[in-house]
């Protein structure tokens, strides 16, 4: 049985942000992410890689002001993607779950395609910054990310020294 290709195309503008976003679940690619936060194009890009999908993802953002406003528009678009390219949710596996090693660190991922977004994240950061990142807008991040894409996402990063790590296994 054959079905549609899961595909989503997002274009997303506000006063902070401009995103234009193409997502693929079913043909991965390599990734294509130009936020303006190396940092954060690094964790998008890992995300895509080992999540086997297509993504294209370019963000202009006010990031004179800060990275909060990019950051967050970046979930919501991507979480809309997602939502989009799951069209009715049919015949898909509703739960999965993962846990990533990345070094030291330790994350434990459980998701819930229900179609009702509840992001529980615990990611544990120690530093305030990872590469002019803010870390607290990881985390904002994944909240966004879950509730546009109307999924329940449980996210604790276990353990872990090096916050770039507990940041890589989360993504």
């Amino acid at each position: 049985m054959s079905h549609a290709e899961r595909t989503a195309k997002i274009q997303r503008k506000t006063s902070e942000t401009a995103i234009e976003l193409e997502l693929s679940l079913d043909r991965p690619a390599e990734p294509a992410i130009e936020t303006g936060l190396g940092f954060f194009d690094h964790m998008l890009t890992a995300w895509a890689t080992h999540g086997r999908v297509g993504l294209t993802l370019r963000c202009k953002g006010d990031l004179h002001v800060d990275d909060h406003h990019t950051i967050e528009d970046c979930g919501l678009a991507l979480g809309s993607a997602i939502d989009q390219a799951l069209q009715q949710r049919a015949g898909i596996e509703r739960f999965g779950d993962a846990t990533v090693p990345m070094d030291e660190a330790l994350c434990r991922a459980a998701i819930d395609l229900s179609g009702r977004p509840l992001p529980v994240i615990e990611l544990g950061f120690r530093r305030e910054s990872l590469g002019g990142l803010a870390t607290e807008n990881l985390t904002h991040f994944f909240q966004s990310l879950a509730t546009t894409g109307r999924f329940a996402l449980h996210l604790d990063v276990i353990r872990g020294n090096n916050d770039h790590h507990r940041a890589e296994a989360a993504f």
